[in-house]
């Protein structure tokens, strides 16, 4: 890697580094890193994608209400990874495979996004160090959790990228994350602490 990964907390006042970052569209069809925010699929989900997830991504930025990490490498950000208590994610609640009742004081990592010509670099694992982080620091997070995918979950083949916006499983077991829901569920919780 010919530039240092640097990783930072996200501000009210990168709201132009993050749309510069994520693009015009907002990767992911739209998502703005709002899956978690928006509380249901199928046609809510749908309305809510480009335009409606952008203004509203942008006002919980510059609101200050974000907790994200950022990487950058030589002066060009190339990674991004939102966390915050398991609470200000509604989507959590209501997803059929995540629904549970997690221990009070729980934090949940929900979103990375890292360009292409940057993955396989290590800006994912160094945005889920700097995230786990400055968790471990706040006083009111008792657990952290996560929602991986197995790096081989089609089939046998390598996850693709736009099916990997959670982290993969290997990211997460490295920082000691073990799963914690039953098995042969369609997608594991994780958790530290």
């Amino acid at each position: 890697m010919s530039d240092a990964i640097k990783v930072r907390c996200s501000t009210a006042d990168d709201w132009a580094v993050i749309e510069t970052l994520m693009g015009p569209q907002g990767v992911g069809g739209g998502c703005w890193c709002q899956w978690g925010i928006v509380p249901h699929g199928g046609k809510q989900w749908r309305s809510c994608q480009g335009e409606p997830n952008r203004r509203a991504f942008r006002r919980e930025i510059e609101a200050g209400e974000v907790f994200g990490s950022l990487a950058f490498a030589g002066g060009e950000c190339v990674g991004w990874c939102r966390y915050g208590p398991w609470s200000q994610f509604p989507r959590l609640a209501n997803s059929p495979s995540l629904n549970r009742n997690p221990p009070p004081g729980t934090w949940s990592i929900v979103c990375f996004y890292i360009p292409a010509r940057w993955r396989k670099r290590g800006v994912g694992s160094a945005l889920l160090g700097h995230a786990v982080g400055r968790m471990k620091g706040r006083e009111e997070v008792a657990m952290i959790e996560a929602y991986p995918v197995p790096a081989n979950s089609f089939s046998g083949s390598k996850v693709p990228a736009a099916f990997a916006w959670t982290g993969i499983v290997p990211m997460f077991e490295r920082l000691g994350f073990r799963p914690c829901s039953k098995t042969g569920v369609k997608r594991q919780v994780y958790r530290l602490g």
